[in-house]
């Protein structure tokens, strides 16, 4: 399969189920623990419950409202039998999905009033950050649009080379300036070839250090002024990239970054890595930001627009 041999919806789905597939896996067999030789759901079938949501790294206060539902469920319907209740979890966390800040996006469209749109990329070291826009840069790249990539995470001289070889891989320019150089006038620089070439979508790594709150604002409030020279109500978007793997630690990090700067999307990666999926449950609950993106694995379009109803049903799907 090449750089632009693009998954089809079936492989989509079958690529969404393999990613999630061990949090299922961990998930299920612990549900079916919980529920062995019981026929009714009772206080310590709720209680099992409880520790199972809160290993799949749901959060804690997710799972207490989630919990919450089930009993309410329970005492509306009188008898449930046990075996029901993955059935019960499935409607009340679609519901509960539902209810949140979360867009389904089903593609990779963007706003034909805002061009070029600026999308600006935070998160800390290893989370997939760069490998992240690099794969946006190629999907966006697939479908037609003019893409720039701006080299701002000028800390780190492999995010500087990395996002270098995803431009090369992937046939965009990226502007760069090197290692230890100001990030704002990267930005800057990048936007200003954007609009001379008349791009359609901007994107802009930024330092992935867990650096003072203080300097994180700065700095992130100087790349913000810089590029606003060129485009008033930019940035478009503040997409912050949480890895999954780390479970609760990535729900940490979105506490951290959502109070020194407005974020406006989520991605979430390394999925297919871990049993701790439920950690998306918990994230798009807690702090009601959309969650665009999920990452399932390692191909390009491994990562993908998230969907709530297609997550939800992956992660409820049995094995046939």
């Amino acid at each position: 399969m090449g750089i632009f041999d693009f998954f089809s919806p079936k492989d989509k789905k079958e690529s969404l189920d393999k990613g999630l597939e061990k949090t299922k896996d961990s998930f299920f067999g612990n549900l079916g623990r919980a529920v062995l030789g019981k026929s009714t759901i009772d206080e310590e079938v709720l209680d099992n419950l409880e520790e199972i949501l809160v290993m799949a790294d749901v959060g804690i206060e997710t799972t207490l409202k989630i919990i919450e539902r089930v009993e309410k469920r329970v005492e509306r319907d009188k008898y449930i039998n046990a075996q029901e209740l993955d059935s019960i979890l499935k409607e009340e966390i679609a519901s509960l999905l539902s209810e949140n800040n979360t867009e389904s996006l089903s593609d990779f469209t963007l706003p034909a009033d805002k061009k070029p749109y600026v999308m600006m990329v935070v998160g800390v070291n290893g989370v997939g950050k760069t490998t992240t826009i690099g794969k946006l840069a190629a999907q966006y790249h697939k479908r037609g649009y003019k893409v720039v990539l701006g080299a701002g995470d000028t800390f780190r001289a492999a995010a500087v080379d990395q996002l270098k070889l995803w431009g090369d891989r992937v046939g965009v320019p990226v502007i760069s300036h090197g290692m230890n150089t100001d990030p704002s006038a990267v930005a800057f620089d990048a936007v200003k070839q954007a609009v001379e070439m008349k791009a359609d979508i901007v994107i802009i790594d930024t330092a992935g250090r867990l650096h003072t709150k203080v300097n994180l604002m700065n700095e992130l409030g100087k790349i913000k002024k810089v590029i606003q020279k060129f485009i008033p109500d930019a940035p478009n978007e503040v997409l912050l990239v949480l890895d999954g793997s780390t479970g609760q630690n990535a729900a940490i990090q979105a506490r951290e970054f959502t109070r020194v700067t407005e974020v406006t999307s989520l991605a979430i990666t390394k999925l297919d890595g871990t049993a701790k999926g439920g950690v998306v449950i918990g994230i798009s609950d807690e702090f009601r930001i959309p969650v665009k993106f999920i990452g399932v694995g390692e191909k390009i379009d491994d990562l993908q627009t998230f969907d709530k109803v297609a997550f939800v049903e992956a992660f409820f799907g049995r094995k046939k």
